[in-house]
């Protein structure tokens, strides 16, 4: 099978993700991969973040051996100590209290795994986040107006969690919101899926 033959997997059900790779205009299906996303004792944020990103690809990888995976994994970074999503409202208020007048880190890895072609890479993107000193009443208005209880730090940058925020810090803009997509681009184009050849005129 050539490689412009091969199906393009997202292996993730995050709808963020979705939305991002599909500013690559390329059609690519999408499968839940069955990964157990604890993190490992004493892992830091890094580690955990490639991790699951490779673990993600392969999980998919394994059940389309002649597609193209692309897992993706988030860890929000405070000092070293990883953030997850925080899943309801009391759990994002307190993470939103002890990111306030802080930099986060936001560690986002991405992985392209084909079984078929045995290619396998990832790649890390680093996003330094400032969060204002919020207010208590800051908080809860935001996270009443947004709700953004599956995203990791609870915020979201490109709706109205900008407001949270004094800086961010970054080469790969769109890695904050859950896909780093210059990254992306660059491990499909070495897998072999030439993006832009791709495109009909």
């Amino acid at each position: 099978m050539s490689i412009a033959q091969r199906a393009l997997i997202l292996g993730s059900t995050s709808r963020y993700r979705r939305e991002l790779l599909q500013r690559l205009r390329v059609p690519f299906d999408v499968v839940s991969p069955d990964v157990d996303e604890t993190p490992l004792t004493g892992e830091a944020p890094q580690a955990l973040a490639v991790r699951l990103a490779l673990a993600k690809a392969k999980a998919v990888a394994i059940l389309h051996p002649n597609a193209v995976v692309i897992g993706s994994d988030q860890v929000a970074d405070l000092n070293g100590e990883p953030l997850g999503k925080p899943g309801n409202h009391a759990r994002a208020v307190l993470q939103l209290q002890r990111m306030r007048g802080q930099t986060v880190v936001f560690q986002t890895a991405v992985s392209v795994v084909c079984v078929a072609s045995n290619f396998e890479q990832t790649e890390l993107a680093q996003i330094k986040v400032r969060f204002r000193d919020l207010s208590d009443i800051e908080i809860e208005a935001y996270l009443r107006a947004e709700e953004p209880y599956d995203c990791a730090g609870s915020a979201k940058s490109e709706g109205l969690g900008i407001a949270l925020l004094d800086a961010i810090d970054s080469d790969d803009p769109t890695a904050l919101i859950g896909l780093p997509m210059i990254r992306t681009a660059r491990l499909l184009r070495a897998a072999g899926i030439d993006l832009l050849g791709a495109m009909k005129p």
